[in-house]
Protein backbone atom coordinates (compact mmCIF):
# COMPACT_ATOMS: atom_id res chain seq x y z
CA UNK A 1 0.00 0.00 0.00
CA UNK A 2 1.06 3.81 -0.64
CA UNK A 3 0.22 4.80 2.67
CA UNK A 4 0.35 2.66 6.08
CA UNK A 5 -0.87 4.45 8.78
CA UNK A 6 0.49 2.61 11.84
CA UNK A 7 4.52 3.08 10.50
CA UNK A 8 6.71 4.81 8.07
CA UNK A 9 8.80 3.06 4.95
CA UNK A 10 12.71 4.09 5.50
CA UNK A 11 13.80 5.68 2.03
CA UNK A 12 14.42 2.27 -0.30
CA UNK A 13 18.41 2.07 -0.86
CA UNK A 14 19.87 0.83 -4.14
CA UNK A 15 21.97 -1.78 -3.89
CA UNK A 16 22.94 -4.92 -6.47
CA UNK A 17 20.76 -7.30 -6.14
CA UNK A 18 22.55 -10.97 -5.69
CA UNK A 19 21.12 -14.16 -5.32
CA UNK A 20 22.39 -17.48 -4.62
CA UNK A 21 21.85 -20.68 -7.10
CA UNK A 22 19.61 -21.94 -4.50
CA UNK A 23 17.25 -18.55 -4.75
CA UNK A 24 17.72 -19.01 -8.58
CA UNK A 25 16.41 -22.36 -9.37
CA UNK A 26 13.74 -21.10 -6.20
CA UNK A 27 12.39 -17.95 -8.65
CA UNK A 28 12.48 -19.44 -11.76
CA UNK A 29 10.54 -22.87 -11.15
CA UNK A 30 7.77 -20.34 -9.47
CA UNK A 31 7.88 -18.41 -12.63
CA UNK A 32 7.80 -21.34 -14.65
CA UNK A 33 4.47 -21.80 -12.80
CA UNK A 34 3.28 -18.98 -13.45
CA UNK A 35 4.06 -18.63 -17.16
CA UNK A 36 1.95 -22.10 -17.42
CA UNK A 37 -1.03 -20.11 -15.51
CA UNK A 38 -0.61 -17.39 -18.08
CA UNK A 39 -1.42 -19.27 -21.15
CA UNK A 40 -4.63 -20.65 -20.26
CA UNK A 41 -7.16 -19.12 -22.62
CA UNK A 42 -9.31 -18.91 -19.36
CA UNK A 43 -7.41 -15.29 -19.01
CA UNK A 44 -8.55 -13.97 -21.89
CA UNK A 45 -12.28 -15.00 -21.58
CA UNK A 46 -12.53 -13.51 -17.95
CA UNK A 47 -11.00 -9.94 -18.75
CA UNK A 48 -13.76 -9.80 -21.28
CA UNK A 49 -16.27 -10.78 -18.54
CA UNK A 50 -14.78 -8.09 -16.13
CA UNK A 51 -14.66 -5.46 -18.70
CA UNK A 52 -18.30 -6.33 -19.64
CA UNK A 53 -18.96 -6.05 -15.73
CA UNK A 54 -17.17 -2.64 -15.35
CA UNK A 55 -19.01 -1.15 -19.02
CA UNK A 56 -22.70 -1.97 -17.40
CA UNK A 57 -23.28 -5.00 -19.97
CA UNK A 58 -22.45 -8.03 -17.60
CA UNK A 59 -22.75 -11.44 -18.25
CA UNK A 60 -22.36 -12.85 -15.26
CA UNK A 61 -21.60 -12.33 -11.66
CA UNK A 62 -18.26 -12.07 -11.15
CA UNK A 63 -16.19 -13.41 -8.19
CA UNK A 64 -12.72 -12.91 -6.42
CA UNK A 65 -11.16 -13.35 -3.56
CA UNK A 66 -8.59 -11.13 -1.50
CA UNK A 67 -7.72 -9.66 1.91
CA UNK A 68 -6.65 -13.37 2.89
CA UNK A 69 -5.78 -14.90 6.31
CA UNK A 70 -2.44 -16.03 4.61
CA UNK A 71 -0.85 -17.24 7.87
CA UNK A 72 -3.46 -19.57 8.23
CA UNK A 73 -3.21 -20.39 4.27
CA UNK A 74 0.25 -22.66 4.46
CA UNK A 75 -1.49 -26.20 3.37
CA UNK A 76 1.31 -28.94 3.23
CA UNK A 77 4.25 -25.92 3.16
CA UNK A 78 3.01 -24.20 -0.68
CA UNK A 79 3.73 -21.02 0.86
CA UNK A 80 7.00 -21.81 3.05
CA UNK A 81 10.10 -19.65 1.43
CA UNK A 82 12.93 -20.99 0.51
CA UNK A 83 14.90 -18.07 -0.24
CA UNK A 84 16.81 -16.03 2.34
CA UNK A 85 17.79 -12.35 0.75
CA UNK A 86 15.02 -9.66 1.60
CA UNK A 87 14.23 -8.97 -2.21
CA UNK A 88 14.29 -12.37 -3.36
CA UNK A 89 12.02 -13.25 -0.27
CA UNK A 90 9.25 -10.59 -0.97
CA UNK A 91 9.05 -11.60 -4.85
CA UNK A 92 9.02 -15.52 -3.73
CA UNK A 93 6.04 -14.93 -1.05
CA UNK A 94 4.44 -12.99 -3.94
CA UNK A 95 4.81 -15.56 -6.54
CA UNK A 96 3.80 -18.32 -3.94
CA UNK A 97 0.34 -16.38 -3.06
CA UNK A 98 -0.57 -16.17 -6.73
CA UNK A 99 0.18 -19.62 -7.50
CA UNK A 100 -1.48 -20.98 -4.46
CA UNK A 101 -4.93 -18.85 -5.27
CA UNK A 102 -4.85 -19.75 -8.49
CA UNK A 103 -4.30 -23.44 -7.54
CA UNK A 104 -7.09 -23.61 -4.84
CA UNK A 105 -9.33 -20.41 -4.75
CA UNK A 106 -9.56 -19.24 -8.23
CA UNK A 107 -12.94 -17.67 -9.06
CA UNK A 108 -13.00 -15.18 -11.84
CA UNK A 109 -8.91 -14.07 -11.17
CA UNK A 110 -6.16 -13.38 -14.10
CA UNK A 111 -2.43 -13.93 -14.81
CA UNK A 112 -1.00 -11.82 -17.03
CA UNK A 113 0.90 -13.28 -19.72
CA UNK A 114 4.07 -11.01 -18.11
CA UNK A 115 6.15 -10.60 -14.86
CA UNK A 116 5.02 -6.93 -13.41
CA UNK A 117 8.41 -4.99 -11.96
CA UNK A 118 7.34 -2.24 -9.54
CA UNK A 119 9.20 1.09 -9.53
CA UNK A 120 10.56 1.46 -6.29
CA UNK A 121 8.38 5.01 -5.23
CA UNK A 122 8.42 6.37 -1.60
CA UNK A 123 6.09 8.68 0.31
CA UNK A 124 7.28 10.77 3.59
CA UNK A 125 3.82 9.67 4.45
CA UNK A 126 1.48 12.60 5.93
CA UNK A 127 3.73 13.18 9.42
CA UNK A 128 1.41 11.29 11.87
CA UNK A 129 1.41 7.62 12.68
CA UNK A 130 -0.79 6.15 14.71
CA UNK A 131 -0.22 5.80 18.25
CA UNK A 132 -1.98 2.79 19.76
CA UNK A 133 -2.70 -0.15 22.34
CA UNK A 134 -2.81 -3.29 20.59
CA UNK A 135 -4.90 -6.19 21.81
CA UNK A 136 -3.86 -9.71 19.85
CA UNK A 137 -5.55 -13.00 20.04
CA UNK A 138 -3.37 -14.74 17.81
CA UNK A 139 0.45 -13.38 17.45
CA UNK A 140 0.89 -14.63 13.90
CA UNK A 141 -2.27 -12.22 12.34
CA UNK A 142 -1.74 -9.03 11.67
CA UNK A 143 -5.47 -7.98 12.45
CA UNK A 144 -5.33 -6.94 15.84
CA UNK A 145 -7.83 -4.84 18.32
CA UNK A 146 -6.93 -0.84 18.40
CA UNK A 147 -7.16 1.76 20.86
CA UNK A 148 -6.35 5.38 19.23
CA UNK A 149 -4.50 7.65 21.62
CA UNK A 150 -5.34 11.57 20.46
CA UNK A 151 -2.87 13.18 18.84
CA UNK A 152 -5.69 15.61 17.35
CA UNK A 153 -7.67 17.41 19.69
CA UNK A 154 -7.28 21.27 18.95
CA UNK A 155 -7.29 23.12 16.07
CA UNK A 156 -4.11 23.96 16.11
CA UNK A 157 -3.13 19.99 15.89
CA UNK A 158 -4.16 20.01 11.98
CA UNK A 159 -0.98 21.17 11.28
CA UNK A 160 0.59 17.92 12.27
CA UNK A 161 -0.94 16.98 8.97
CA UNK A 162 2.24 17.11 6.53
CA UNK A 163 2.56 17.29 2.85
CA UNK A 164 3.75 13.73 1.38
CA UNK A 165 7.04 13.88 -0.61
CA UNK A 166 7.49 11.51 -3.57
CA UNK A 167 10.59 9.91 -4.84
CA UNK A 168 11.25 7.70 -7.38
CA UNK A 169 14.87 5.77 -6.48
CA UNK A 170 15.95 4.76 -10.37
CA UNK A 171 19.13 3.04 -9.34
CA UNK A 172 16.89 0.80 -7.04
CA UNK A 173 13.97 0.69 -9.70
CA UNK A 174 16.98 -0.28 -12.48
CA UNK A 175 18.66 -3.28 -9.72
CA UNK A 176 15.19 -4.50 -9.44
CA UNK A 177 14.16 -5.06 -12.93
CA UNK A 178 17.56 -6.33 -14.26
CA UNK A 179 17.06 -8.73 -11.95
CA UNK A 180 13.75 -9.89 -13.04
CA UNK A 181 14.96 -9.76 -16.86
CA UNK A 182 17.56 -11.67 -15.97
CA UNK A 183 15.21 -14.78 -14.38
CA UNK A 184 12.24 -14.47 -16.17
CA UNK A 185 12.67 -13.02 -19.68
CA UNK A 186 12.92 -16.56 -21.32
CA UNK A 187 9.79 -17.60 -20.02
CA UNK A 188 7.25 -14.09 -20.12
CA UNK A 189 7.87 -10.45 -20.91
CA UNK A 190 9.12 -8.36 -17.54
CA UNK A 191 7.21 -4.50 -17.42
CA UNK A 192 8.36 -2.05 -15.55
CA UNK A 193 4.76 -1.03 -13.55
CA UNK A 194 4.00 2.89 -12.04
CA UNK A 195 2.29 3.33 -9.23
CA UNK A 196 -1.14 2.24 -10.06
CA UNK A 197 -4.37 2.69 -8.52
CA UNK A 198 -4.37 5.07 -5.30
CA UNK A 199 -6.36 3.65 -1.93
CA UNK A 200 -8.20 7.07 -0.83
CA UNK A 201 -9.78 7.61 2.54
CA UNK A 202 -9.02 10.12 4.65
CA UNK A 203 -11.28 9.37 7.26
CA UNK A 204 -9.06 5.96 7.87
CA UNK A 205 -6.74 8.16 9.25
CA UNK A 206 -8.58 10.72 10.76
CA UNK A 207 -10.43 8.22 13.41
CA UNK A 208 -6.83 6.96 14.18
CA UNK A 209 -5.51 10.66 15.21
CA UNK A 210 -8.76 12.19 16.55
CA UNK A 211 -10.16 8.74 18.17
CA UNK A 212 -13.46 7.35 16.86
CA UNK A 213 -15.73 8.80 19.14
CA UNK A 214 -14.24 12.43 19.77
CA UNK A 215 -14.10 12.66 16.04
CA UNK A 216 -18.46 11.33 15.82
CA UNK A 217 -18.96 13.92 18.20
CA UNK A 218 -17.13 16.74 16.69
CA UNK A 219 -19.48 16.47 14.01
CA UNK A 220 -22.01 18.13 15.90
CA UNK A 221 -19.65 19.70 18.91
CA UNK A 222 -17.28 21.43 16.18
CA UNK A 223 -17.85 21.16 12.52
CA UNK A 224 -15.91 24.02 11.42
CA UNK A 225 -12.79 22.01 13.01
CA UNK A 226 -13.61 18.58 11.27
CA UNK A 227 -14.12 20.46 7.89
CA UNK A 228 -10.30 21.96 8.34
CA UNK A 229 -9.22 18.92 9.28
CA UNK A 230 -10.73 16.78 6.10
CA UNK A 231 -10.08 19.18 3.79
CA UNK A 232 -6.01 18.81 5.09
CA UNK A 233 -6.13 15.38 4.43
CA UNK A 234 -7.40 16.00 0.70
CA UNK A 235 -4.96 18.84 0.04
CA UNK A 236 -2.12 16.01 1.32
CA UNK A 237 -3.50 13.51 -1.79
CA UNK A 238 -4.19 15.82 -4.24
CA UNK A 239 -0.49 17.34 -3.80
CA UNK A 240 1.29 14.19 -4.18
CA UNK A 241 -0.96 13.02 -6.85
CA UNK A 242 0.47 16.18 -8.31
CA UNK A 243 3.66 14.52 -7.72
CA UNK A 244 3.43 11.34 -9.48
CA UNK A 245 2.02 13.58 -12.40
CA UNK A 246 5.08 15.29 -12.87
CA UNK A 247 7.59 12.71 -12.33
CA UNK A 248 5.57 10.44 -15.03
CA UNK A 249 5.14 7.58 -12.42
CA UNK A 250 1.17 6.69 -12.91
CA UNK A 251 0.33 3.36 -14.30
CA UNK A 252 -3.04 2.60 -15.69
CA UNK A 253 -5.45 0.09 -13.66
CA UNK A 254 -7.85 -0.76 -16.57
CA UNK A 255 -6.54 -4.39 -16.06
CA UNK A 256 -6.59 -7.24 -13.15
CA UNK A 257 -5.57 -4.05 -10.58
CA UNK A 258 -8.00 -4.06 -7.78
CA UNK A 259 -9.96 -1.25 -7.92
CA UNK A 260 -11.62 0.78 -4.39
CA UNK A 261 -12.92 -2.16 -2.15
CA UNK A 262 -13.53 -4.57 -5.13
CA UNK A 263 -12.40 -6.39 -7.98
CA UNK A 264 -10.48 -5.56 -11.42
CA UNK A 265 -10.81 -2.74 -13.64
CA UNK A 266 -11.11 -3.93 -17.20
CA UNK A 267 -12.89 -1.36 -19.10
CA UNK A 268 -13.43 0.10 -22.82
CA UNK A 269 -13.69 3.44 -21.22
CA UNK A 270 -10.25 3.33 -19.82
CA UNK A 271 -7.81 5.05 -20.63
CA UNK A 272 -9.94 7.47 -22.98
CA UNK A 273 -9.44 9.20 -26.25
CA UNK A 274 -6.93 11.75 -24.55
CA UNK A 275 -4.22 9.51 -23.69
CA UNK A 276 -0.73 9.21 -24.15
CA UNK A 277 1.02 6.11 -23.40
CA UNK A 278 4.24 7.80 -22.48
CA UNK A 279 2.59 10.26 -19.93
CA UNK A 280 -0.56 8.27 -17.85
CA UNK A 281 -2.80 10.87 -16.12
CA UNK A 282 -5.05 10.43 -13.14
CA UNK A 283 -8.44 10.74 -16.19
CA UNK A 284 -7.18 7.57 -17.65
CA UNK A 285 -7.18 5.69 -14.53
CA UNK A 286 -10.16 4.28 -12.04
CA UNK A 287 -10.46 6.80 -8.55
CA UNK A 288 -11.94 5.62 -5.13
CA UNK A 289 -12.93 6.60 -1.86
CA UNK A 290 -14.98 5.83 1.22
CA UNK A 291 -15.73 7.13 4.51
CA UNK A 292 -16.51 3.87 6.38
CA UNK A 293 -16.48 5.29 9.91
CA UNK A 294 -19.73 6.53 8.83
CA UNK A 295 -22.00 3.83 9.10
CA UNK A 296 -24.51 5.85 11.69
CA UNK A 297 -23.70 9.13 9.67
CA UNK A 298 -26.47 10.26 7.95
CA UNK A 299 -27.16 10.68 3.59
CA UNK A 300 -26.64 14.65 4.37
CA UNK A 301 -23.69 14.38 7.19
CA UNK A 302 -22.03 11.79 5.05
CA UNK A 303 -22.16 14.14 2.34
CA UNK A 304 -21.09 17.52 3.96
CA UNK A 305 -17.91 15.50 5.64
CA UNK A 306 -17.06 13.36 3.05
CA UNK A 307 -17.95 13.20 -0.44
CA UNK A 308 -18.57 16.95 -0.75
CA UNK A 309 -14.73 17.39 0.34
CA UNK A 310 -13.35 14.31 -1.20
CA UNK A 311 -15.16 15.85 -4.62
CA UNK A 312 -11.98 17.46 -5.66
CA UNK A 313 -10.42 14.07 -5.86
CA UNK A 314 -12.89 11.64 -7.66
CA UNK A 315 -13.34 14.80 -10.43
CA UNK A 316 -9.51 13.88 -11.34
CA UNK A 317 -10.10 9.83 -12.47
CA UNK A 318 -12.19 8.74 -15.48
CA UNK A 319 -13.77 6.44 -13.12
CA UNK A 320 -14.43 5.71 -9.41
CA UNK A 321 -15.47 3.24 -7.32
CA UNK A 322 -16.92 4.55 -3.68
CA UNK A 323 -17.29 2.64 -0.26
CA UNK A 324 -15.99 -0.40 1.67
CA UNK A 325 -17.21 -1.53 5.05
CA UNK A 326 -19.93 1.50 5.50
CA UNK A 327 -23.48 0.80 4.56
CA UNK A 328 -24.39 2.97 1.71
CA UNK A 329 -28.31 2.02 0.92
CA UNK A 330 -30.18 5.31 1.74
CA UNK A 331 -27.36 7.13 0.51
CA UNK A 332 -27.95 7.10 -3.41
CA UNK A 333 -28.70 11.01 -3.87
CA UNK A 334 -25.70 12.09 -2.58
CA UNK A 335 -23.47 9.46 -4.28
CA UNK A 336 -25.03 10.10 -7.42
CA UNK A 337 -23.44 13.77 -7.35
CA UNK A 338 -20.22 12.01 -8.07
CA UNK A 339 -20.35 12.66 -12.02
CA UNK A 340 -17.96 9.65 -13.00
CA UNK A 341 -19.31 6.72 -10.54
CA UNK A 342 -19.08 3.50 -11.82
CA UNK A 343 -19.08 0.76 -8.58
CA UNK A 344 -20.50 0.75 -5.02
CA UNK A 345 -19.48 -1.01 -2.42
CA UNK A 346 -22.24 -3.20 -1.08
CA UNK A 347 -21.23 -4.54 2.60
CA UNK A 348 -22.90 -7.22 4.74
CA UNK A 349 -24.33 -4.64 6.78
CA UNK A 350 -25.84 -3.13 4.21
CA UNK A 351 -29.49 -2.81 4.23
CA UNK A 352 -29.62 -4.94 1.33
CA UNK A 353 -32.77 -5.18 -0.35
CA UNK A 354 -32.97 -1.49 -0.22
CA UNK A 355 -29.47 -1.19 -1.54
CA UNK A 356 -30.27 -3.31 -4.56
CA UNK A 357 -33.58 -1.41 -5.37
CA UNK A 358 -31.62 1.96 -5.53
CA UNK A 359 -28.80 0.75 -7.63
CA UNK A 360 -30.25 -1.44 -10.06
CA UNK A 361 -28.53 -1.20 -13.11
CA UNK A 362 -27.01 2.36 -12.69
CA UNK A 363 -23.60 1.21 -11.42
CA UNK A 364 -21.84 -2.06 -10.48
CA UNK A 365 -23.16 -2.92 -7.03
CA UNK A 366 -19.67 -4.63 -5.45
CA UNK A 367 -21.26 -7.09 -3.42
CA UNK A 368 -19.21 -8.45 -0.06
CA UNK A 369 -20.54 -11.83 1.41
CA UNK A 370 -19.98 -11.94 5.30
CA UNK A 371 -16.71 -13.79 6.09
CA UNK A 372 -18.39 -14.64 9.59
CA UNK A 373 -18.63 -17.92 7.66
CA UNK A 374 -15.65 -18.94 7.98
CA UNK A 375 -14.62 -18.50 11.81
CA UNK A 376 -17.34 -20.57 13.41
CA UNK A 377 -16.63 -24.23 14.66
CA UNK A 378 -18.59 -25.67 12.66
CA UNK A 379 -18.29 -25.48 8.27
CA UNK A 380 -21.47 -25.00 7.19
CA UNK A 381 -21.10 -24.88 3.14
CA UNK A 382 -24.79 -25.02 2.90
CA UNK A 383 -25.40 -21.88 4.70
CA UNK A 384 -22.90 -20.00 2.79
CA UNK A 385 -24.23 -21.32 -0.60
CA UNK A 386 -27.61 -19.95 0.85
CA UNK A 387 -26.29 -16.43 1.65
CA UNK A 388 -24.69 -16.31 -2.23
CA UNK A 389 -28.07 -17.55 -3.64
CA UNK A 390 -30.04 -15.12 -1.51
CA UNK A 391 -28.44 -12.40 -3.19
CA UNK A 392 -28.04 -13.40 -6.39
CA UNK A 393 -31.77 -13.95 -6.64
CA UNK A 394 -32.49 -10.55 -5.23
CA UNK A 395 -30.02 -9.09 -8.38
CA UNK A 396 -30.63 -11.37 -11.24
CA UNK A 397 -31.86 -9.43 -14.05
CA UNK A 398 -31.61 -6.34 -12.30
CA UNK A 399 -27.93 -5.31 -10.80
CA UNK A 400 -24.38 -5.82 -12.75
CA UNK A 401 -22.63 -7.72 -9.54
CA UNK A 402 -19.38 -8.64 -8.32
CA UNK A 403 -19.04 -10.46 -5.20
CA UNK A 404 -15.28 -9.83 -3.48
CA UNK A 405 -14.82 -11.85 -0.40
CA UNK A 406 -12.41 -9.67 1.59
CA UNK A 407 -11.56 -8.80 5.24
CA UNK A 408 -11.18 -12.46 6.19
CA UNK A 409 -9.70 -12.06 9.93
CA UNK A 410 -9.40 -16.05 9.75
CA UNK A 411 -10.82 -19.11 8.76
CA UNK A 412 -10.38 -20.95 11.79
CA UNK A 413 -7.37 -22.44 10.45
CA UNK A 414 -9.17 -24.10 7.93
CA UNK A 415 -8.11 -23.17 4.51
CA UNK A 416 -10.04 -25.84 2.49
CA UNK A 417 -13.42 -23.71 3.78
CA UNK A 418 -11.96 -20.90 1.47
CA UNK A 419 -11.39 -23.02 -0.99
CA UNK A 420 -14.86 -24.43 -1.12
CA UNK A 421 -16.29 -20.97 -0.70
CA UNK A 422 -14.58 -20.11 -3.88
CA UNK A 423 -15.71 -22.85 -5.43
CA UNK A 424 -19.43 -22.66 -4.10
CA UNK A 425 -19.54 -18.63 -5.84
CA UNK A 426 -18.35 -19.73 -9.01
CA UNK A 427 -21.55 -22.58 -9.27
CA UNK A 428 -23.47 -19.83 -8.09
CA UNK A 429 -22.70 -17.36 -10.30
CA UNK A 430 -22.79 -19.69 -13.35
CA UNK A 431 -26.42 -20.09 -12.44
CA UNK A 432 -26.80 -16.62 -12.95
CA UNK A 433 -27.51 -14.71 -16.31
CA UNK A 434 -27.69 -11.02 -15.69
Amino acid sequence: MLHDPSHREAAPVAEPIKLTSRERDILRKLGEKITEFSIDPSNREKALLWRDLNDLKSQKPMVWINEIPWHEMNFENELTLGCEGVWARNLEDSMRKTIYQWSHMRGDMIVNPWFECEKVIHSTDFGILEDTEIATTDVDNDIVSRHFNIQISEPEDIAKIKIPVITHNEMATEYSFQAMKELFSDMMPVKLVGQSHIWFTPWDYLIRWWGIQEAMLDLILRPEMVHEGVERMVEAWMKELDQFEVQNLLALDANNTRIGSGGYGYTRELPGDDYDPDNVKPHNMWGCSNAQIFSEVSPDMHWDFAIEHDMKWLERWGLTYYGCCEPLAGKMEQLRRIPNLRKISCSPWNNTKKAIAEIRDEYVISRKPNPAVFAYDTWDPGDARKQIREFLDETEGVCHVELIMKDISTVARKPQRLWEWADIAMEEAERTVS
